[in-house]
């Protein structure tokens, strides 16, 4: 699912709100999230899931077309640990054998 199929879904489950503010709503979450983990802030969402930000460590890599080593660099990356009940969601019907 996309962003613009969520703000749709939305509207349609809400059929009093207009889409423009459905719309504005989506991406004030979206804001929001992104802004409290540029400051290094956890954003947990009970059922969800809890968004953080984990610090890699500067490393040698390579260059997978000519085999060099590359250094690189230390960054900060986005990290997502979903929740118990979304993982248990996601697993109620699922059989891998079928």
């Amino acid at each position: 699912m996309i962003k613009s199929e969520l703000v749709d879904a939305l509207a349609e489950r809400h059929p009093h709100l207009y889409q423009r503010d459905v719309e504005r709503v989506v991406a004030t979450v979206f804001d929001e999230i992104s802004s409290a983990l540029t400051r290094g802030d956890r954003v947990e969402l009970r059922g969800f899931g809890a968004f953080s930000v984990k610090q890699r460590e500067e490393r040698q890599g390579r260059n997978p077309r000519t085999g060099e080593t590359v250094s690189v660099p230390q960054k900060r990356v986005p990290f997502f640990k979903t929740g118990k009940e979304l993982r248990e969601r996601i697993n109620v019907d699922f059989n891998p054998e079928t």
